[in-house]
C-alpha cells in the first residue's frame, strides 16, 4: 500500500466522522464563545472545513507563505453553506492524494512568513502533522462547542452519553 493511499483510508473515515459533527453546528448560536480568548463557534467550526483543504498547500505546493495570504479564512453562514464547502474540499483532498506518487512526500516542505522561516519538514511529517492531527485537534475542540450548548453528540470511535443506550 503506498503512502498516499494509507492518507486516503484515514482521510475517508475520519471525514465522515467529522461531518458528523459540522452538520449539528447550530448556526443561530454562530457566535458563541465558551471563553474571551476562544474562536467563535462559526469562526472554529469553518476552520475545521479550512484544515481539509490543506492538503493543496501541504502536497502540491512546497511551501506556505503567510506574507502572500489571502487575510482571514472563509467564514460560513449556514450549515447548509459550511457542509457544501466541505464535501468540496474533501474531494479535492482525495484526489490530490490520488495523484501523489510516494516520492512526493519525501520532499522538503517550509512554512514561512516573508523571511522568516517557521520549520521545514518532510510533506509527509507535514500532512499527519497539519492535515490530520491539527483536524483532530479542533474537531475535538468543537465537540466540546457543541456540548456546551447542549448540543447531543454523535459517536465518533464509540457511543456518547447521549447514544450509550442506542
Amino acid at each position: 500500500m503506498s503512502i498516499a493511499q494509507k492518507f486516503l483510508s484515514e482521510l475517508k473515515s475520519e471525514a465522515v466522522n467529522t461531518r458528523k459533527l459540522l452538520a449539528l453546528v447550530p448556526f443561530d448560536q454562530a457566535d458563541f464563545k465558551p471563553h474571551e480568548k476562544s474562536m467563535t463557534l462559526r469562526r472554529l467550526a469553518s476552520h475545521v472545513v479550512e484544515i481539509a483543504g490543506w492538503w493543496k498547500e501541504c502536497l502540491v505546493m512546497d511551501e506556505l507563505d503567510f506574507a502572500k495570504s489571502d487575510g482571514p479564512g472563509k467564514s460560513c453562514e449556514s450549515g447548509e453553506e459550511l457542509l457544501s464547502w466541505y464535501d468540496e474540499l474533501i474531494v479535492k483532498a482525495e484526489q490530490i492524494l490520488i495523484d501523489t506518487p510516494d516520492e512526493a512526500f519525501g520532499k522538503e516542505w517550509t512554512m514561512r512568513h516573508d523571511e522568516t522561516i517557521f520549520f521545514t519538514m518532510p510533506k509527509e511529517v507535514v500532512v499527519r502533522t497539519w492535515c490530520l492531527n491539527h483536524w483532530y485537534h479542533h474537531r475535538g475542540q468543537l465537540t466540546v462547542y457543541l456540548r456546551l450548548l447542549n448540543v447531543p453528540l454523535p459517536g465518533i470511535y464509540g457511543p456518547t452519553a447521549d447514544n450509550a443506550g442506542m
